[in-house]
């Protein structure tokens, strides 16, 4: 397995999208010249015969390997594609950088006409603007039938193979069981006033709980949230160890799955999912002109299976698949429309950094997931 993580500067999530944005607005005309509404793939893609499992087997080992572009950090990946490569004997190729990184070379190596994945894996709203840029195709998985209605697009061109969940996560020393909140609601009793720490570029999810509030509603609630003072930090991981430090004693916006990777270590934390929870899904995807379209799908079909899923268990991250039992998706959920991230950026960026940064931009840092 070879493995080439990208380093240097990234730019913000925020001012990435909408410089992809723009180049998204590209003229149908050179759009057509890359290739036609399917591709010559997608009759291996969507193979559903008797024979398809070894099928698609004996044609990838004669491919040989798969090349895959992620944002999935290597202490994670490498194990996953380790276990891959010896239950088949395929090679993978991994390539992993912030999944604005990953957007970015995709697309810019298709213009130049240079085609380098097999698959992609990595944040739900880049999955989006590789599938809007027409470089992943419709695929099939016999594993499709253990993940929940939420996992797919409706043009289907790319599944959740692993979300991302936004819960609150809080201090056991310094929350008691009685003041644990039972709704966002909660968060605006006088007791939580300074006591509560927001992610700095929780952009999308802002805009997705306004949205079901309602605007008017939801935008009348986080004004109220703004007056209480929250603690404004960057980054996930920070933010949980900061919850368990006890410098912030209670986070709106944690991922559930950086609090429970810190409580198994035995830190005084814990998380609970509030109505609604929201997740970011990451997702993973064929490429529309993979040089290795076999290999692509056997890889693809053990990221979906209880294999691959219990894989994604272990690493403490959260599986897509409803035939891996963890108690880090066993709640309601709804996922965040890609929409608001791609299409109605600037709108939510500008009423949230008005409202909790003073019109500050947050920090330029890409998000690696």
């Amino acid at each position: 397995m070879k493995s080439r993580p990208e380093g240097g500067h990234r730019p913000g999530r925020r001012a990435f999208h909408r410089a992809a944005l723009a180049t998204l607005m590209f003229p149908i005309l050179a759009r057509a010249q890359r290739g036609g509404a399917d591709s010559p793939l997608r009759a291996i893609y969507m193979y559903q015969g008797a024979d398809r499992d070894a099928k698609l087997l004996s044609e990838a080992k004669k491919e040989g390997q798969v090349v895959m572009y992620t944002s999935l950090n290597l202490k994670d990946s490498v194990p996953i594609t380790e276990a891959f490569e010896k239950r088949t004997g395929l090679k993978v190729e991994l390539w992993r950088a912030s999944s604005e990184k990953v957007l970015q070379r995709g697309v810019t190596e298709a213009r130049a006409g240079h085609y380098a994945p097999d698959v992609f894996e990595t944040n739900g709203p880049e999955m989006e603007a590789l599938y809007r840029e027409q470089l992943l195709e419709e695929f099939y998985s016999p594993h499709f039938k253990d993940l929940p209605p939420s996992a797919f697009p409706k043009h289907r061109h790319y599944v959740a193979d692993r979300f991302n969940f936004f819960t609150i996560g809080y201090n056991t020393n310094l929350v008691k069981p009685d003041q644990v909140p039972a709704s966002y609601a909660d968060l605006l009793k006088p007791f939580w006033a300074g006591k509560v720490g927001l992610e700095d570029g929780d952009v999308d999810w802002f805009g997705a709980m306004v949205k079901s509030m309602g605007d008017e509603k939801g935008l009348a609630y986080f004004r109220q949230l703004a007056s209480m003072k929250p603690q404004i930090r960057h980054g996930h991981t920070l933010m949980a160890e900061l919850v368990a430090s006890g410098e912030i004693p209670l986070v709106a916006d944690i991922y559930n799955h950086n609090i429970e990777r810190l409580k198994v270590k035995g830190a005084p934390v814990d998380w609970k999912a509030l109505d609604p929870t929201f997740g970011r899904p990451n997702a993973i995807g064929v490429a529309k002109h993979a040089p290795h379209p076999h290999a692509a799908l056997v890889f693809t079909d053990f990221m979906l299976s209880p294999e691959g899923q219990e894989l994604i268990k272990k690493r403490h991250r959260v599986p897509s698949s409803r035939a891996v039992h963890t108690k880090l998706n066993d709640f309601p959920f709804q996922m965040i429309d890609p929409v608001i991230t791609l299409d109605e950026d600037e709108k939510w960026d500008k009423t949230w950094t008005d409202m909790f940064l003073n019109g500050r931009k947050p920090s330029k840092k890409g998000k690696k997931k």
